[in-house]
């Protein structure tokens, strides 16, 4: 395996309470764990928006100068930077997302391929959150990649269930998006894909041609290995604070950093060294490095 290993941090979640856990909010924080993760390996960074009013920072937000804030103070301080900014948004309003990709023009933004029942079960029975769906209807991905194309943004398709990895080819094929097709096989929600090494390695069989691919792993120190096995495949990798709080030996991790020092050890591990954010660019087909959002 002589492929360098294109490594993504994902810095924060969607609603993780920064009073709970070690989650940064604030650009200055964004721009810190980022850049410790930077030093680690991580070629893009993966972005989640939170609001900033104080005691809201555990609440995403879509304004777009919020995005600009966030992704301008990590640009400053990782230079080169690939920043890869969320979308994710439950029901048809998306203007918040459209806008925030409007602004910064990130060179990579998430596309939630398909629609999935979010559920998570307590040992007791009880929902541990009530039953819900997150919709992501053919229309609503054209809308994201009609934007993506105006802007240059490439899109990474997210993909929670088989069926959804198979819906990228049909996406192709239809014509609502160009370039190298990018998939990440989200492993781990309780409803969708179980985060298991033998699945993994059938996954990219069902991708288009000529794909590229990462693995979102969620969960305690039992992704470890599915991580090692997504090297060995010669996937993209990805993990941080959004993903999971745990490092291989079970510990939980103090920071971003340290989760990417682990998982550019499954890469070496693996005989492969980790890209640059120049060669992650080369091999995404990206433009190149800009300064802070315009």
């Amino acid at each position: 395996m002589n492929d360098k290993a294109i490594i993504t941090c994902a810095l924060t979640g969607v609603l993780t309470d920064p009073r709970q856990h070690p989650v940064p909010v604030t650009p200055a924080q964004m721009a810190a764990e980022a850049r410790d993760a930077y030093n680690a390996g991580a070629s893009a960074m993966h972005v989640h928006l939170r609001r900033q009013e104080p005691g809201m920072g555990h609440l995403p937000s879509w304004e777009p100068e919020v995005a600009a804030e966030i992704v301008d103070a990590i640009r400053a301080t990782c230079p080169g930077v690939v920043i890869n900014l969320t979308t994710g948004v439950v029901g048809r309003d998306v203007a918040g997302p459209l806008a925030c990709i409007r602004r910064v023009r990130p060179e990579i933004a998430a596309c939630n391929a398909g629609s999935l029942n979010y559920l998570k079960i307590k040992d007791n029975g009880e929902w541990a959150w009530p039953p819900m769906v997150f919709d992501n209807p053919v229309a609503k991905v054209r809308q994201f990649l009609e934007v993506m194309a105006e802007t240059g943004t490439h899109p990474e398709f997210e993909c929670f269930d088989v069926g959804i990895v198979r819906s990228v080819a049909m996406y192709l094929k239809a014509g609502m998006f160009h370039g190298t097709p990018e998939l990440n096989f989200v492993m781990g929600v309780a409803s969708g894909m179980p985060c298991d090494a033998d699945l993994l390695a059938l996954l990219p069989r069902w991708m288009p041609p000529d794909s590229v691919w990462q693995a979102t792993l969620i969960g305690r120190s039992e992704i470890w290995p599915v991580h090692q096995k997504a090297a060995e495949l010669g996937g993209m990798l990805r993990t941080g604070l959004e993903d999971s709080f745990y490092l291989p030996g079970g510990e939980r991790a103090r920071g971003n950093g340290v989760m990417i020092e682990a998982l550019a050890a499954c890469a070496r591990r693996a005989g492969r060294e980790v890209a640059s954010p120049d060669e992650t660019r080369k091999r995404l087909g990206l433009a190149a490095a800009t300064g802070a959002a315009a």
